[in-house]
């Protein structure tokens, strides 16, 4: 191993959007060496691109608001199907994890009296969202890294990690490549958190970055830990639509949170042609009582365009597959119409929603304040990944723990909007307090050398290979795939010829042929990538499979209903033996006494 660069660290994280982050200040309070590897620069995370804001029940903007609401409102979005620990603990804790941002000099927008605002997003009964104009991720990530870079955190930039490291059964580290110049680098370390993000680049229309790969997802399967939930993909149901250039970049549902409302190519506003049993006592019976809603009026329920996600992309689908939808295949959203409420509407919209404003005006030539959007579903979340323990975030491979979106817990069958920022804080937190307790109680690791060779064999093999197909077109025919056949609306059929092309994909992947150096070759990027993106895409489609009923993010269309017995368990998916993927129902523990109580006394 001398001829690698080798760091050693008592934790090691990786990912530095919130959660990683989060995790590494915790970790790095409680006295460890910490190191810190992004794929990316620090401070291009994909966590800058969350718009709507921080959910948390401060009671600021309704004093009716608390965290048992929170817990009932994230479980019945979820479908019931959450981790009920994680989804109470996020509802408790999240109140203190966005007052410690704002101490650590977070710039919130404020209400007339000097607090925190909160704005309405969808699935939420109060007006819960902590927010930053439509840019708070960012100043999330600005926060967390102006605090954290007094912490002594050693940080490796556009480094890639390839493979986990393990010393007998616990994890011990991580081989990783630097981007720019292609040398190795050997990561030792006592606890290893991943904070990797999402898998939305499986597809071909989504909100994710270029980062959104499911390497953590992929690198904790290897590794020998457990994935959940991995069916439940969130499809955002307002991504640009046009132009072509730009298809997927995320429309903040913070501009329905402020009055906007979808249309029809009628110009009728859809949403309230389908109002959900769960919904029906909460939802606005008029588009003016929903207005009313957006303008805090206490006795107005929530406009049908804040229904829950999975619910508004499927009535989008619906209104473009009936041929009732916009030129370029979605719908309108358009915020322009509140000049007919607010005298000062122009002003009002620049104010309230500023980058969306410059992303319409700029990509697309459109005036948000004059015009409509053309919006339609986009991948956006995965709810399941690395399944960890409740309270301590930690896998099932000791001293392997994961965090943010490549863990599974509080969202159950579908997210709410907001959640996932707070989500990020409560338990990137944990993550990092615990990976450090963790560390701090165990002796060093030791790293074996021909577990570190055969890593670099494997990730170099690429250039090795004399084969005709490269690895653009590999990804690019996965990502249409999974959009046409694992997408927002299945079917078993569809689904079976999915998994026979991965199968197919997985081959051609095998052979994929790179050339040139190591020094920045995004072929040979790509090709790793694969790997990844393939064993996330098994490990969907499989539980989509084995799911035969429709529930939160999951629709079939062969199987429309809600079915009591999925509401029961859990799809586990893990690396056997001969490597290949099994697929397990675990049982939904009994939920306290006192939060069923919750529950019932919300509905």
């Amino acid at each position: 191993m001398t001829e690698y660069q080798t760091h050693e660290h008592d934790v090691l994280i990786i990912g530095a959007g919130g959660a990683g982050l989060r995790a590494a200040i915790e970790a790095s309070a409680a006295g460890v060496s910490v190191g810190l590897v992004c794929k990316s620069l620090l401070g291009k995370a994909h966590t800058v691109m969350a718009e709507g804001g921080i959910a948390a029940a401060l009671s600021n903007t309704d004093e009716r608001d608390n965290w048992r609401v929170h817990f009932a409102d994230t479980m019945r979005g979820g479908q019931y199907v959450n981790n009920w620990r994680m989804a109470q603990l996020h509802a408790q804790e999240a109140p203190d994890r966005v007052r410690e941002l704002e101490a650590w000099g977070a710039v919130f927008d404020r209400t007339p009296d000097g607090r925190i605002l909160q704005r309405n997003f969808g699935g939420h009964r109060y007006p819960r969202l902590a927010h930053v104009g439509d840019r708070t991720g960012l100043e999330l990530i600005r926060t967390l890294q102006d605090h954290g870079i007094h912490k002594g955190i050693d940080v490796y930039m556009e480094c890639t990690v390839v493979r986990l490291l393990k010393d007998g059964d616990r994890v011990a580290g991580a081989l990783a490549f630097y981007r720019d110049h292609g040398r190795f680098v050997v990561f030792k370390a006592k606890a290893v958190v991943l904070a990797t993000g999402g898998i939305g680049k499986a597809y071909k229309i989504t909100s994710n970055s270029w980062e959104g790969t499911g390497d953590g997802h992929a690198l904790a399967y290897d590794a020998g830990a457990e994935l959940q939930d991995m069916e439940f993909i969130q499809f955002h149901p307002t991504g640009m639509i046009w132009p072509p250039s730009v298809r997927g970049i995320l429309v903040t549902e913070g501009v329905r949170g402020e009055g906007g409302i979808l249309l029809n190519n009628k110009g009728e506003q859809f949403m309230y042609n389908d109002i959900p049993p769960l919904y029906v006592n909460q939802t606005a019976k008029t588009p003016e009582e929903g207005w009313r809603y957006c303008q805090g009026d206490r006795d107005a329920n929530r406009p049908a365009e804040l229904l829950t996600r999975d619910h508004v992309a499927r009535c989008i689908m619906r209104e473009v597959r009936s041929g009732r939808g916009s030129p370029h295949g979605g719908v309108f959203l358009d915020i322009s119409w509140i000049k007919t409420k607010l005298p000062n509407a122009p002003e009002h919209i620049k104010r309230k929603l500023p980058s969306m404003y410059h992303q319409f005006k700029e990509l697309g030539d459109i005036d948000i304040t004059k015009e409509p959007m053309e919006v339609g579903p986009t991948t956006h979340y995965v709810m399941g990944g690395v399944r960890v323990d409740s309270e301590t975030q930690m896998s099932r491979v000791p001293g392997l723990f994961a965090c943010g979106e490549c863990a599974v817990g509080i969202n159950g069958a579908n997210r709410l909007g907001g959640n996932s920022l707070s989500d990020l804080l409560v338990f990137g937190k944990r993550a990092g307090e615990y990976a450090g307790q963790y560390a701090r109680q165990q002796g060093p690791t030791q790293l074996d050398a021909g577990q570190v060779q055969d890593a670099v064999r494997w990730a170099l093999a690429p250039f090795e290979r004399d084969g005709s197909e490269g690895p653009f077109q590999i990804q690019q025919e996965l990502q249409e795939l999974m959009q046409n056949l694992v997408g927002i609306v299945r079917r078993e059929d569809e689904m079976e010829r999915a998994l026979v092309g991965l199968a197919a994909l997985r081959e051609r992947a095998s052979r994929a042929t790179v050339t040139g150096n190591r020094d920045y070759n995004p072929g040979w990027h790509t090709a790793l990538d694969l790997h990844n993106l393939l064993t996330v895409s098994e490990a969907v489609t499989r539980a989509a499979l084995a799911r035969k009923e429709s529930r939160g993010g999951h629709f079939r269309d062969d199987y429309p209903d809600k079915d009591p017995r999925f509401g029961t368990f859990n799809h586990v998916v893990s690396k056997r033996p001969d490597d290949e993927m099994r697929l397990e129902q675990a049982t939904i523990p009994e939920m306290p006494a006192e939060l069923k109580q919750i529950i019932e006394e919300m509905k």
